[in-house]
């Protein structure tokens, strides 16, 4: 049985288990093998594990200070199986980015200033970089703050959240194949596609494709989940993610549907009016439909919709200041594109919440380098 410490903080709309690079090395254990055992990762109830059977809540963080100049963290950011003994280890997730910023703060892997702290983080992963600001009143690390997000009502500390120069993170493109409109083959044909890497690289179809319109429920979206998920693996080749022969990686690239605003009801029956938000989404997380978004995927969207000739830009009211407000079944979540100097792709900004939840001691059940 290993012990290993780690912090539990809800960023945003998920949950995110963080650990030290240190305390992980420590134990001597492959850390793919750690996080499998720790989480439970075998079962999909992940009921003897810190896991949280949902693609939200299975999801963890190694952290460690950087060496890089104008880089504070280096963090890897792990999607751990659910019913599947395999770490995905091939994208980011923004919101457990929040969770690092707040995490940073609090264990002084970053000068606290008097006002606001900014933390300057690199994902391993993509070699995306991104800031997180933080409120530090006084110079001290906030515990409880105000601010909400879409998908939750629970209260936590503002973080605003950015992705700098996100354009081509993995791929080196924003737009992998040089083109804005792709044809990719689904279970029922042949399918139109937008393929663009900003954030995380990401396959945007429309919702209409699928005979849908882009407000569908969580229960009524899942319909279309089994073909996104052929189409996933189609795009994953065209982007070049993966070879044939590679097995299948439901992590990238992210995967989802885009329409025209039109009003509709939140999953807690808020009714969103179709001026109030710029582009319909709904996206997948790994094996079922996301109940938000997850923030890469709103950067891809950003990126897409604000570039002439993808499906996004098609169907989304263009606004002038970079702000794209986007409807998702959690309700309204805004992105705002910040030009950049030098050539650079604009800055996505996100308004986000964190709340650290635990600080605690895992017992790890490990044999012989495996899970026991």
């Amino acid at each position: 049985m290993l012990r290993l410490q780690g912090e539990m903080i809800r960023g945003g709309t998920s949950k995110c288990w963080i650990f030290d690079h240190r305390d992980v090395v420590a134990t001597g254990v492959d850390v793919d093998t750690l996080l499998l055992a720790a989480f439970n990762a075998a079962d999909p109830r992940q009921i003897d594990g810190v896991g949280g059977a949902s693609s939200t809540t299975s999801k963890a963080a190694v952290v460690q200070a950087s060496t890089e100049p104008d880089v504070d963290i280096e963090y890897a950011f792990a999607q751990v199986g659910i019913g599947d003994e395999r770490v995905e280890w091939a994208s980011n997730c923004g919101n457990c980015a929040t969770a690092v910023a707040l995490y940073a703060v609090h264990h002084g892997l970053v000068p606290i200033t008097w006002d606001t702290t900014t933390v300057r983080m690199l994902n391993v992963n993509t070699g995306a970089r991104l800031t997180g600001t933080i409120p530090t009143p006084g110079g001290t690390a906030p515990d409880e703050g105000k601010a909400v997000v879409p998908g939750t009502s629970a209260l936590g500390v503002p973080v605003l959240l950015g992705f700098h120069d996100p354009a081509g993170t993995t791929t080196g493109r924003d737009f992998p194949t040089g083109r804005t409109l792709d044809t990719l083959t689904g279970p029922d044909g042949p399918v139109e596609s937008t393929l663009v890497d900003a954030g995380a690289p990401a396959a945007l179809f429309e919702a209409k494709a699928f005979g849908l319109d882009g407000t569908e429920s969580l229960t009524e979206f899942a319909s279309a989940v089994p073909a996104l998920t052929v189409l996933r693996r189609q795009a994953a080749l065209a982007m070049g993610l993966a070879h044939e022969g590679d097995p299948v990686s439901h992590a990238v690239p992210k995967v989802g549907v885009v329409a025209r605003p039109v009003p509709y009801r939140t999953t807690h029956g808020t009714l969103v009016a179709q001026d109030e938000y710029d582009l319909a989404v709904r996206m997948v997380s790994m094996h079922a439909p996301h109940p938000a978004i997850g923030l890469t995927s709103a950067v891809a969207l950003a990126t897409a919709a604000a570039t002439p000739g993808t499906l996004a830009h098609r169907v989304a009211r263009q606004t002038a200041d970079g702000t794209l407000r986007l409807g998702t079944p959690a309700g309204v979540i805004t992105a705002q594109a910040v030009p950049a100097p030098d050539g650079a792709s604009p800055t996505v900004l996100l308004h986000r919440a964190a709340r650290r939840i635990a600080r605690a001691e895992l017992l790890v059940p490990v044999l012989e380098g495996r899970p026991a």
